[in-house]
Formats: structure tokens, C-alpha cells, sequence
């Protein structure tokens, strides 16, 4: 029976255009899942060198329906085979008969290169209804094994092993319609599934023989004393099963029965044995008084050696719980000045200097001194600046937070336990940009922990890190969210004080293993609101191997686009753009494309830039494979891969295998990398790895975050009683051009998001269009056919933190081309601002956006004020903004909205488009 190979799943509308164009013959044609609407598929179609796109639509029987153009009589399948048969006729109103099916690409089972196989591969199953290509005979439902199959993938989100999964997924592959037969011939004894059940439980019985010798023991010691006319104590025997045909099984139902017993009496027995002994002997039970919390520890005074002026040193003596910074001479005894919190107006670090910083003091009203300290290195000044904005944080009058800092971790733990302490892992120690040991034990706001091969139990990893945190932060941390995938887990936790401030909080995880139904390989995720703000957290475990740079890249796909977090009314949107700040981290996996010896001489003389040169990462970032606009903090710390376990001295590059030996060289596999919003706070104060945790042959990593945050906005201002409607806020666009990757001719129109928006606004459909160039669409909008936006606050203040999120859909399927994300702080004024930005869809860019526009601001709304994040600076040339323009305050130094987030390791570029031809925008100013 031939497969419904025209069928490709959830293929993205890039990837059906670009089968469609190597097809090349009009009349070619392929069905894919619908992206707008659950359950309905997309038919694709090519003719004259243009993909056309029509909705399949079920309607509330499950009949399938073709939308075409309109004066065609709608016809209703069962099947889309059916359905594909009866449209291979012409004047059915498509463009074109369908003529040409383009087959999917078959998949050949690819064995990990760890040893982890999958046992069997299953076939890519066409959905319930799809059936098989006309030719054939058409089941309308697939077999029992395949339905048991995929019962199988949906039921397995957690286990302690892959192996298990792999003997059940080949008994329903290949045994099960033995068992099958055996029952219709009259036997009820499932004799393969009782030899598959043996076999995968083989392991469990030196384990349960340790556990029952080590629970008859603990018995034994509470057991009464026997009477020489006490009756013998009855043994504990299981009932009879039908899977008693293997011996083996029966045996170990009889350890488990037996271990089943004792647990469940265990408790009762020390309980009546305890009560017996208190009775007897009239002992009182000592009252067990709950131990206070320990009090958070105070911040010790620091010091630090500086240079004034030319050659004058100096102690700066930071008193964060005083609020006050004394700065004494040398050779002075005592402070020649002491700067009060309140009094210090601004920190301005130098960029062509990095060890120095101007400190900005308020001496009386309208005068201000200045100050410049140059630090003994980097990592001292941005200790002394962090320092100070704590001091700022904890002295302010807010309510709720301006600036937060995140922690994140990742760790691939190597299926051993932990050592007994992580504390230079959790206070980012090591190798690296670190921390320095004036602020390492600072505790963070959010602790973001992820781990791949992890093999404790999840409730005992999240009470193992919070333990952990207590020790070092004297703080008990609460848990936001846990997420796990057999052995990959990630672990949120927040200071007590914040837990209020979280809510929306989602979870979800995705398999990527083999045929991406085993979750030894997958991702898991975490996504919460912190007050009026948005954090998306990934941790992953990629496919391992050199040579697996494309499976790598297909997991990325794969997760990114299955993941389901954040705001469900987001949820079209490519999952990058769901946040405000987005942080992806785990073990890529991603390695060195070089020589192993070459690697050894590059490590030991720690030119990191050469390799940073040939990591697989890097160089699929520059090809917009994966990761597209992320960044990552510079690395200056070895490879963390793959270490002689017990040491760090040595890396252990050869692994033994049955079939030969596997070169692992030395990589970067462990990663973090974030993505936010434009025109947001987000600094990386430290990224690097322990050097003293060596149960695995993966180093823990670290990177820590300053993040700007949003409060729930609360209007100072209140309507006066009869003083007529409230003014409004307008966001007004003057014109909008478009061009997107597509060899489709639809017309579109763009869906703008937005929280600062009731709901969400569509435009009108293009004005313009034109497909000069092959392969992309070009339109335009006048002003128009654009909404006038008004949100819900007219506030200066508040709409400087609100971002616009816009989509571009086809009129006919209603699916995106791509989607962009566009700060308002910069558009605030009564002047049209250009913007310009990318456009991404499913991890794809897929085009360019540009066009004018600008946020009205009623002028008794336009008062602001500083954020805490804003008093730290760079040096850079003042900008005069316009006269009529209100003041706004701008965020530190951003990349330009069309500079690509590049690795720092390789030279620019010369055009930062994938393709030239999103270079040409004529007709806009």
C-alpha cells in the first residue's frame, strides 16, 4: 500500500515553496498542515513560476472542503485522497489541475552517535482521514499497532531510560500481531509481550534484590520478639497473572509484590513499635521547635584601590546597607569625602577604557561635580558599578522593581549525582567572564537552572538546588516552575519577596530523539509574566556528533516551532518574539570543525578566537540557520567538552565503541544565548565555567543578567469629574513597505498586537504589489489602508515600555510571511520616524519592513521619569532631539535594528541582508 506521499506534515510555507520550485513543472502540488487554523491543511500548488494556496477546511462532520475562488460550488470529501483525485479535474477552480505530486523525502533512522538507537523506526504516519495515495486501497483508520504506537509517543513524556520505550516500540512494531493471532486462535497467555516485558525489566532485579535485603533488615529490627508459640508468619505471595508464561517475570512479580508489601507496612510497623516503647517505658516526647529562618545576610563593605586623576590613588569604601561611598586618599586616615545615595547622579563607564568609570555627584542645586576612577581591571569597576546600583535599588522609594538580575545555568551532569557542593557554579566562579568575589555572593532575583542527563529525581534535584541557595544566600528561594523530559530538567526559582509579582506562568517540552518520539534528546520550557514584563526560558539537548550539524539544526526547528509558551493570543507568532527577553541555553551540542591536535595547540595558548572561527554555532548563526538576532556573551574559557571525568586537566577525545572508535573533539556544546525586545534593558555581566566540578565530562556554565523590568502602570493622573472624554494616545502610520521570500502573488494584510491594545487591529489589503525580482513579493500600504491605533493609556511613561507586533498574512490562507516586533519608546513624537526591521517566521527570515510612523502623546500625558537601569551609562556624543519632541529617556547603546547580533569571533560582513534584494525599496524616502 503506497504512502500518501504528496502528505509533508507541518512543513513550514518557506520550505513548500522551495519544493515546489526545484519541482519546477506547473501543476506540481503537495498538502502541508495549516499554520492559521488546527486541524485543516494547506494545499500548495505551482503554476507559472507562482505558488498558489488554498485552505482544506473540515467542516463540524469532518467533511474536507477546498476554499477556492469564489462562483465554484464548494465539493466535500472524506478523505484528502478523495479530495486530491477529484481536483486532478480540471475546472474545479484551482489555477491549474493537480498534475505533479512532490513526494516527501523519505527518512532514513539515524543512529545517534552516543549509542542510543531507536530500536525500530517508525514511518511518518499520514493523519487519521489523509488515508493513501488513490491507487491504493484507502483505510480510513491506520492499524492497531500503529494507533498503540502512537499512543505511545503521546503517554511517554517522562522516563527513567530510553531503552524501555525502545523494547515497547518494537514488541507494537513487529510482536504484537503475534499476540494478536495467539488470542484470536483461543490462547490468553501473551506470550511476546511477556518475553518483552522480561527482557526490558531484566535490570530490575539486582536493584530490587539490594532494596528488599536493605527493607528486611529495617523490618526485622521492629519486629516484635517471637514466641516460641507464636504462629509462623505467612508469606506474602502475589496473586496469579496472566504474564506468568516467562519464569523470569513471575519471579520478579513475586520481588515486586513483596517489596510492594513492605513498604506499605513499613511505616505502620515503626510507628506501632515507637507508640509501644513510649507507652512502656512512660518517656515523653521531646517538642520539636520549628528552627527560625536564618536572617539574610548584610552586605560587608567593600573597598576598592583606585587612580584619581593622573596619579593620585584612593580607596573607594562602597557601604551598600549605609547607602554611602567614602572616598579616602592615600596616606590619609581618614575619609576625605563621603557621597550619600541620593546624591550621586549618574555612573558614566568609558568604552575606550574599560577599567574606568565618572562618577556624577550632586554638590548644590543645579551644580554637579564629576569624577574619574580608573580601576586595577574590568571585572573591579563593574563590581563598583553593580554595587551601586544595589545601593540605588535598595535606597529607592519604588514600590515595585525597575531592574532585576537573573542567574542562568546550564549543565550536562553525565547521568552521575552532583558533588556535594555547586557553590562556584551558583556564584558564577571559574574560568571566564566571572564574577568578582566582592559580588559573587550577591543572591540573584530569578535562578534559572537547566540540566541535561540528569539522573536524580526531580523533586530531589529542586530541593538539592534550593538547599544549595540557602547555604550560600541565606535565603529560602521558592519554586516558580519545574519541567522535565526524562532527563533533561528546568528548574525556576525566585526570592520569596517576587513571588507575587509572577503569574501566567506555562510549561511545555518537545522530543527531537530518534524520529523525534524519544525524549532523550528535546527541550523543555518555561515562560511567566514578572509584573508587566514577559521571560521565556529554553533549555535544550541537542543531537550529538560532529558530523550532525543539520539534525542539530532541525532540533532547533523542531522546538522552536512546538514549543508551546507564552500568551496563547501570541501564539502565530514566531516563538522569539512571544517575550520581552527570551533566554535559550543547554547543550547544543554544536562542536569544533578542526583538527583534534590543531584544537590541543590552540587551548593550551587559549586563543580561543581560532576556534571560535570553526564553531559549528558560530558558523550556522552566520548562515541565518539557527538563532537568528540572538546574542551571546564573548567567550574566554576553554571547550567544556568532553573532560576526563575527575579532572580538568585533560580532555578524553576518543570514545570506544563496538563498531570502532568515535572522535569527540573538544567543543563549546554548552551554551546560553537571549534574545529581547528592542529598545529593553538587558546586560550580561558574566559568562563563563567552573573549574572545580568534575563529576562529569561536561563544566557547568554561567551567565548572569542585569534585566529591565515593567510594573503594572498605574496613571498619576486621574479624569477630573465632568472634564469630557479622556484624551487619547494615537498611533498613526504613514506608509509601510514590505518585501517577503515567497513565489506566491496573495494579497495581505497586516495583523498588529500589542498589550498596550484592546485587541488586536488589522489593515486593509496591499495598495502595491510587485514580484520583479524571482523568488519575492514586494508590497505597500498607504496611510489609508492602515489603522489608527489608540491604547488603552495615554501615558508618556508608560507607552515607552510597549513594543507592536506585527504579522503579515495571506488574504486567501490567513497565514503569516513573517512577523517583526517595533519599540514604541523611539516613535514618540509629533514627527514621523522611520523604522526598519527584519521579519522572522518559524526561526526563518523571511523578508524585510519598513516604513513611517509616530505615537501622539496628549501633552499633559508626557511626563516621565528615569529608570534605575538608565543611571549607568556609556559615553557617547549628546544628540539633540527635537524641539517638540517630549523627553523620553533612551536606553544604553543598542545595535542598530538592521545589525545582525553576530559571534564577536568573525569579521562583519559586508551586506547584513541574506539577500540582496531586500536592499531595494524604491518609492520610500
Amino acid at each position: 500500500m503506497a504512502a500518501a506521499s504528496w502528505y509533508h506534515r507541518d512543513i513550514s510555507r518557506v520550505v513548500a515553496e522551495e519544493l515546489l520550485a526545484k519541482a519546477g513543472r506547473d501543476g506540481c502540488f503537495l498538502v502541508r498542515d495549516s499554520e492559521s487554523v488546527s486541524g485543516a491543511y494547506a494545499l500548495c500548488l505551482l503554476f507559472q513560476r507562482h505558488v498558489h494556496t488554498y485552505r482544506i477546511l473540515p467542516d463540524d462532520e469532518g467533511l474536507l472542503s477546498v476554499q477556492t475562488i469564489q462562483g465554484i460550488q464548494a465539493k466535500c470529501f472524506r478523505t484528502l485522497p478523495d479530495l486530491i483525485g477529484a481536483y486532478q479535474q480540471p475546472n474545479n477552480g484551482l489555477v491549474t489541475p493537480l498534475l505533479y505530486p512532490v513526494h516527501q523525502a523519505r527518512q532514513t533512522a539515524d543512529e545517534d552517535s552516543d549509542g542510543e538507537d531507536g530500536r525500530g523506526h517508525t514511518a511518518s504516519m499520514v493523519p487519521a482521514g489523509v488515508g493513501t495515495w488513490p491507487s491504493a486501497p484507502i483505510t480510513s483508520r491506520p492499524h492497531i499497532s500503529q494507533q498503540l504506537q502512537q499512543r505511545l509517543q503521546e503517554q511517554v513524556h517522562s522516563s527513567p531510560a530510553s531503552d524501555f520505550t525502545g523494547f515497547m516500540a518494537e514488541y507494537l512494531t513487529h510482536h504484537l500481531q503475534l499476540d494478536l493471532e495467539s488470542l484470536r486462535q483461543g490462547h490468553p497467555q501473551l506470550r511476546h509481550l511477556s518475553t518483552a516485558l522480561a527482557t526490558a525489566c531484566r535490570a530490575l532485579h539486582s536493584e530490587i534484590d539490594s532494596t528488599l535485603a536493605g527493607l528486611e533488615t529495617l523490618a526485622r529490627v521492629f519486629d516484635p520478639p517471637i514466641s516460641p508459640l507464636s504462629p509462623a508468619r505467612e508469606q506474602v505471595r502475589p496473586p496469579q497473572s496472566l504474564l506468568t508464561s516467562d519464569p523470569d517475570l513471575e519471579l520478579l512479580l513475586n520481588k515486586i509484590s513483596t517489596l510492594n508489601h513492605l513498604l506499605s507496612s513499613l511505616e505502620k510497623k515503626v510507628l506501632k513499635s515507637l507508640q509501644e516503647t513510649v507507652s512502656r517505658h512512660n518517656l515523653a516526647l521531646p517538642s520539636v521547635a520549628a528552627a527560625p529562618p536564618p536572617a539574610t545576610k548584610p552586605l560587608a563593605v567593600q573597598t576598592f584601590e583606585v587612580k584619581m586623576g593622573k596619579s593620585q590613588r584612593a580607596a573607594l569604601r562602597v557601604d551598600v546597607e549605609a547607602g554611602t561611598v567614602a572616598i579616602t586618599k592615600k596616606g590619609s586616615g581618614s575619609p576625605e569625602e563621603t557621597i550619600p545615595q541620593d546624591k550621586i547622579l549618574q555612573l558614566i563607564k568609558s568604552q575606550s577604557e574599560q577599567s574606568k568609570v565618572r562618577l556624577v555627584c550632586e554638590r548644590e542645586p543645579q551644580r554637579s561635580l564629576s569624577r574619574d576612577f580608573v580601576f586595577p581591571s574590568a571585572r573591579k569597576r563593574e563590581a563598583f558599578c553593580q554595587l551601586l546600583q544595589l545601593m540605588k535599588i535598595q535606597h529607592s522609594n519604588l514600590d515595585e522593581p525597575d531592574l532585576i538580575s537573573v542567574y542562568i545555568g546550564t549543565w550536562n551532569m553525565g547521568s552521575t549525582p552532583p558533588p556535594r557542593s555547586l557553590a562556584s557554579w551558583l556564584t558564577s566562579r571559574g574560568l571566564g567572564r566571572t564574577q568578582d568575589e566582592t559580588t559573587a555572593c550577591i543572591p540573584h532575583d530569578i535562578y534559572v537552572i537547566g540540566t541535561q542527563e540528569n539522573s536524580l529525581g526531580d523533586r530531589e534535584w529542586v530541593e538539592f538546588l534550593r538547599a544549595s541557595l540557602k547555604t550560600l544566600m541565606a535565603i529560602d528561594y521558592r519554586v516558580v516552575a519545574l519541567q522535565c523530559l526524562w532527563s533533561i530538567k528546568i528548574v525556576v526559582l525566585v526570592k520569596p519577596e517576587h513571588e507575587r509579582r509572577i503569574s501566567h506562568v506555562h510549561t511545555s517540552s518537545v522530543k527531537t530523539g530518534i524520529a523525534n518520539t524519544l525524549g532523550n534528546k528535546g527541550a523543555v520550557g518555561v515562560s511567566f509574566l514578572f509584573n508587566g514584563t514577559s521571560f521565556g526560558f529554553v533549555n535544550c539537548h541537542l543531537a550529538s556528533g560532529s558530523e550532525k550539524t543539520h539534525r542539530r539544526n532541525q532540533n532547533y526547528s523542531d522546538i522552536l516551532r512546538s514549543l508551546v509558551l507564552g500568551d496563547k493570543r501570541l501564539g502565530a507568532f514566531d516563538l522569539t518574539l512571544r517575550f520581552t527577553h527570551f533566554f535559550w541555553f543547554g547543550d547544543l551540542n554544536y562542536r569544533l570543525d578542526m583538527d583534534v591536535q590543531d584544537i590541543f595547540a590552540h587551548i593550551t595558548k587559549k586563543e580561543f578566537e581560532a576556534l571560535l572561527a570553526v564553531d559549528q554555532l558560530n558558523l550556522e548563526r552566520e548562515k541565518n540557520k539557527v538563532f537568528l538576532r540572538f546574542r551571546e556573551g564573548d567567550i574566554s574559557f576553554p571547550p567544556t567538552y568532553r573532560y576526563e571525568r575527575g579532572s580538568r586537566d585533560s580532555y578524553m577525545w576518543q570514545k570506544f565503541k563496538p563498531t570502532g572508535v568515535r572522535i569527540n573533539v573538544p567543543s563549546w556544546c554548552d551554551r546560553i544565548l537571549w534574545k529581547s525586545h528592542p529598545e529593553t534593558h538587558v546586560v550580561c555581566n558574566s559568562y563563563g565555567c567552573t573549574d572545580d566540578i568534575v563529576t562529569s565530562d561536561h563544566s557547568p556554565v554561567f551567565a548572569t543578567f542585569q534585566v529591565g523590568v515593567t510594573s503594572q502602570f498605574v496613571p498619576k493622573k486621574a479624569p477630573a469629574a465632568g472634564s469630557g472624554p479622556e484624551p487619547l494616545a494615537c498611533i498613526e502610520w504613514e506608509n509601510i513597505e514590505v518585501i517577503v521570500k515567497t513565489t506566491s502573488r496573495s494579497k495581505c494584510y497586516i495583523e498588529f498586537h500589542s498589550y498596550c491594545l484592546e485587541e488586536a487591529q488589522r489593515s486593509g489589503e496591499n495598495t502595491s504589489q510587485s514580484c520583479d525580482i524571482p523568488g519575492f513579493l514586494k508590497m505597500g500600504w498607504s496611510a489609508k489602508h492602515l489603522p489608527v491605533l489608540n491604547p488603552i493609556l495615554p501615558d508618556l511613561e508608560y507607552l515607552g515600555d510597549q513594543h507592536l507586533l506585527l504579522s503579515i498574512k495571506g488574504v486567501e490562507s490567513c497565514e503569516s510571511y513573517g512577523e517583526c516586533c517595533i519599540a514604541m519608546r523611539s516613535m514618540i513624537g509629533s514627527m514621523a520616524q522611520q523604522f526598519e526591521t527584519f521579519l522572522f517566521h518559524r526561526g526563518e527570515e523571511t523578508g524585510s519592513i519598513r516604513g513611517w510612523m509616530k505615537v501622539r502623546v496628549p501633552k499633559d500625558r508626557r511626563s516621565t521619569r528615569e529608570r534605575l537601569y538608565e543611571w549607568i551609562s556609556f559615553e557617547e556624543e549628546d544628540v539633540e532631539p527635537p524641539a517638540d519632541a517630549p523627553t523620553c529617556p533612551k536606553p544604553p547603546p543598542h545595535p542598530t535594528v538592521l545589525c545582525r547580533s553576530r559571534p564577536r569571533s568573525l569579521p562583519e560582513p559586508a551586506a547584513g541582508y541574506t539577500n540582496p534584494a531586500y536592499f531595494i525599496f524604491e518609492g520610500v524616502p
